[in-house]
């Protein structure tokens, strides 16, 4: 048996034991207080759709559009083996100047600021 069989057989059964294991540890027969809406015991005050605020997206497409950034950079220190590095890094430069002009942008703009 090689060894990507060894593994594939392993990995299918440990998913199957780990499925199993998962119908039957659960408690099938739910009481009262875990099939209310609040476990808590408290009556809602106010409604549970309440608007979140635009700055939050803000800061959370921030911090995926910059995160999105490091996983394309990162490949960046092979990129001296390609035929012409130099484009390479005029790319790159390229990329990193319009994030860097759009976040001064928005902080210019006071896009960035929590609370007014």
């Amino acid at each position: 048996m090689n060894v990507i069989s060894a593994v594939v057989l392993i990995a299918s059964a440990l998913s199957l034991l780990l499925m199993l294991v998962s119908f039957w540890l659960p408690q099938l027969n739910p009481d009262y207080e875990k099939l209310s809406p609040y476990e808590c015991g408290f009556d809602p005050l106010g409604s549970a759709r309440l608007p979140f605020s635009l700055r939050f997206f803000l800061v959370a497409i921030l911090f995926l559009l910059f995160d999105l950034e490091i996983a394309l950079l990162l490949p960046i220190p092979w990129a001296d083996q390609l035929d012409s590095p130099t484009l390479t890094f005029v790319w790159t430069s390229c990329v990193l100047l319009l994030l860097a002009l759009g976040l001064i942008y928005e902080w210019l703009q006071g896009g960035l600021e929590w609370a007014e």
